[in-house]
């Protein structure tokens, strides 16, 4: 009997504790949620950016913002969508402001208690994007996808300076009747920078220089890619013309295991063949085989490496039915063989 009541007692107690527990922990979770909102607010209040209620539709998970004014600024973070919601984008005090989204190159880790949760949330497909805050964009975002991303904002003026003899290469860039919208695939040296800004440990003493030189060491790698791309004459966009390119652009990444025609594809786009293929090669920097094949060996290489399928059955899975010529396609954009490029991965 006394053991019973014992029992009961204990049992009492330790159910009082674990509300109590769970309440702190709650009340601790919205205290970083607040602090967290604050942080973003005082970063956009900086360069002049208004969020009205767009917050009210994130989870946010980690945020970290930094500004070089009057001529440069630098955001990452994380965060989860808890509605479908669309947001126009708006101009930000960054005289003649060009933007540059590094979107979804980096996973997610565990900055706070929210990660495990948001770990189990899908991912939108990854992208390197460039624009003039001149072009609002839409973004669609929607109910329970992950995003993540490193955003810098920086004057064109002060970019050019930066470029100095090399500007010349990219006039496009700074021709202010020219409505440029470019979209560039990630390399590892992307990569590797992006997860040096958001992964490693903050430096104790002048933060904010690193970070800024972080953020120009990104620019580095990324103009390094968009110097190879071809010199061509560069048609003035509008929002119909990047509009359609992403339609083609949505179509080509829905089936990657087998091509689209380009007369499927001129419909989608509501234009003819030969503007297609300008606007399309002008933003994405390669022409619409070369990129489908390109996302086709991306694919085809993260199957390698996470879900350890054999070559033989990466390559019929991707729409191959000669495995010698799977295997040299693989090495042309991959830069190793695929059987070569899964032994990396092996443990």
């Amino acid at each position: 009997m006394c053991n019973l009541i014992h029992h009961k007692i204990k049992c009492s107690f330790t159910s009082k504790i674990f509300h109590k527990l769970a309440f702190l922990v709650e009340k601790v979770s919205r205290q970083d949620d607040n602090n967290l909102n604050r942080d973003i607010r005082q970063f956009t209040n900086k360069l002049g950016v208004i969020l009205e209620d767009v917050l009210q539709h994130f989870q946010v998970i980690f945020f970290r913002g930094f500004t070089f004014l009057p001529d440069m600024a630098m955001h990452f973070g994380s965060f989860v969508v808890t509605d479908d919601f669309i947001r126009t984008t708006g101009q930000s005090d960054i005289s003649d402001g060009i933007g540059f989204i590094f979107h979804n190159i980096f996973e997610d880790f565990s900055h706070n208690r929210t990660y495990k949760r948001a770990t189990n949330n899908p991912m939108e497909p990854p992208y390197v994007r460039i624009f003039p805050y001149a072009i609002s964009q839409t973004l669609q975002f929607k109910k329970e996808t992950r995003v993540s991303h490193v955003s810098i904002s920086i004057s064109a003026s002060y970019l050019k300076n930066f470029l100095n003899e090399d500007a010349e290469h990219f006039a496009y860039l700074f021709d202010s009747a020219n409505n440029f919208w470019i979209e560039e695939l990630m390399n590892d040296d992307i990569l590797r920078t992006v997860n040096d800004i958001v992964k490693k440990e903050e430096p104790t003493a002048v933060k904010s220089f690193y970070y800024k030189m972080k953020a120009m060491e990104l620019l580095f790698y990324l103009f390094e890619r968009l110097k190879k791309r071809e010199s061509t004459t560069s048609l003035k966009l509008t929002a119909k013309d990047i509009q359609a390119v992403y339609r083609v652009r949505d179509k080509i990444v829905s089936s990657l295991s087998c091509p689209s025609s380009i007369a499927e594809l001129k419909q989608i786009a509501g234009m003819n063949e030969l503007k297609l293929r300008r606007l399309f090669r002008q933003v994405f920097g390669m022409g619409v085989y070369d990129y489908y094949q390109s996302l086709r060996m991306k694919e085809a290489a993260r199957l390698l490496r996470e879900d350890k399928l054999s070559v033989s059955e990466t390559g019929y899975q991707m729409g191959f039915e000669n495995l010698g010529h799977f295997t040299k396609v693989f090495e042309k954009h991959i830069g190793k063989k695929p059987k070569k490029y899964a032994q990396i991965f092996v443990r």
